[in-house]
C-alpha cells in the first residue's frame, strides 16, 4: 500500500456517492450491519452535536468497464449506513433544538442543511491489495462485537457456496421483511443466510438434521467450486416464484410464517411434479385450521397430533422434519 491520504466527505457528497452506485458499503469481507435503531440514534445525535465521530476508511478503485470510480468502505459502514438511513427517513434521532424524537423530515430547513454540509473524515487507502485491505480490516476490528457462528462463517470464508447463499439470501430481502420470516435483527445477524445453507443442504442430500457442522463442512468443501448451483438455483427460483405467487395471507397470516414450518412448505413444494397454486392455497388453509382447532390433541387424528408436535419441539431435527414434510405434502400435492 502506497499510504492513506486523510480528507473529509460532507455527508451530502457521501449520499449522492451512494446513490449513484459509486460507493461499495458491503465489500466481500465486511459483516453486514448489526447496529440498533437506538445505536444508529446515537451517532446522528453526535452529528448534531458537533462531536467528533472516527475515521470511514475507504479503498478507491476504477470500474473501467461501467467508467466510474467506485470508493469502497474498508471500516465505517455501519456508520455510513446509519447516516444515510437518518437522511432517508428510516428512523428518529435527538437534536438540541427538539425536545422529542425527531426524523429527518421534521428537521427545520436550516437544521437539514447543517446536517448535510456536516464533514466526515475519511481515510483514502491509496494502491491497497486485497491483502493491504483485509490486513487493516482485521486490525480495525480485533475488538468487537461477539460474531454468531453464521458471521464468523462469513468472515472465515469468501468462495462459491458463501457467496452463492449469501446472494440468494438477499434476492428475498423483501420476501422475509414482509411475509415476517425473519426480523430486522435476524437479518442483521444473518440468520436468513443460515437458513438458506441449511435449505440448500436438504434440497441436496434429502432431509436432514440441522446441523451446524455440516454447513461449515458444505463452506469449507464448496469455496472453491459449488457444482450444484445452476440445478439449485433453478430449484430455489422455481420455489420462491411459486410461493409469491400465493396470496401473501397464506403465508403471513397463518403457522407459515414460523421459520420451521416455512422450511418444510418449500421442502415439499421442491417435490411437487404439478404447481397448482389453488391447490397450495386451499391445503395451506387446511392445515392452519386443523393446527390452530380447538380440539385437544387426544381428539385429533393421530397425523393432526403428530405434524402438531412436529411443529412444536425439536423442530430441526430430522424426524420432525420428516413428519412436516409428508404432512404438508400430501394436502398441497
Amino acid at each position: 500500500m502506497d499510504r492513506v491520504d486523510y480528507q473529509s466527505l460532507v455527508i451530502q457528497d457521501i449520499i449522492n456517492l451512494a446513490n449513484k452506485g459509486e460507493l461499495n458499503l458491503t465489500p466481500w469481507y465486511q459483516r453486514r450491519s448489526v447496529w440498533n435503531k437506538p445505536q444508529q440514534s446515537y451517532l446522528v445525535n453526535t452529528l448534531f452535536e458537533k462531536k467528533p465521530l472516527p475515521s470511514i476508511y475507504i479503498r478507491h478503485s476504477l470500474d473501467l468497464q461501467k467508467g466510474i470510480s467506485i470508493k469502497e468502505v474498508v471500516d465505517g459502514q455501519q456508520r455510513t449506513n446509519a447516516i444515510i438511513a437518518y437522511c432517508n427517513n428510516e428512523y428518529s434521532a435527538r437534536h438540541p433544538n427538539h425536545k422529542k424524537l425527531i426524523k429527518f423530515s421534521e428537521l427545520t430547513k436550516t437544521e437539514k442543511q447543517d446536517l448535510l454540509l456536516t464533514s466526515i473524515p475519511v481515510g483514502y487507502l491509496l494502491g491497497a491489495t486485497d491483502s493491504d485491505v483485509i490486513d487493516i480490516f482485521a486490525r480495525i476490528n480485533s475488538v468487537s462485537k461477539t460474531l454468531n457462528v453464521q458471521e464468523k462463517r462469513n468472515a472465515v470464508y469468501s468462495g462459491e457456496f458463501k457467496q452463492f447463499c449469501v446472494k440468494e439470501s438477499v434476492l428475498r430481502t423483501d420476501l422475509w421483511k414482509e411475509y415476517k420470516i425473519f426480523s430486522g435483527n435476524d437479518v442483521a445477524r444473518m440468520n436468513e443466510v443460515q437458513f438458506i445453507s441449511d435449505l440448500i443442504i436438504n434440497l441436496i442430500e434429502g432431509l436432514t438434521d440441522f446441523s451446524q457442522p455440516k454447513i461449515d463442512k458444505y463452506y469449507k468443501d464448496n469455496d472453491e467450486n459449488f457444482a450444484e448451483m445452476e440445478n439449485v438455483d433453478k430449484r430455489l427460483t422455481n420455489i420462491f416464484d411459486t410461493i409469491v405467487s400465493l396470496n401473501p395471507d397464506a403465508i403471513k397470516q397463518t403457522i407459515f410464517s414460523r421459520q420451521p414450518i416455512f422450511f418444510s412448505l418449500i421442502i415439499a413444494i421442491d417435490k411437487l411434479p404439478k404447481i397448482s397454486i389453488s391447490k397450495i392455497e386451499k391445503g395451506i388453509m387446511e392445515i392452519d385450521n386443523r393446527y390452530n382447532s380447538d380440539k385437544p390433541l387426544t381428539e385429533r387424528t393421530k397425523e393432526d397430533a403428530n405434524f402438531y408436535n412436529a411443529c412444536s419441539a425439536s423442530t430441526q431435527r430430522l424426524n420432525n422434519r420428516t413428519i412436516r414434510d409428508n404432512y404438508i405434502y400430501n394436502y398441497i400435492s
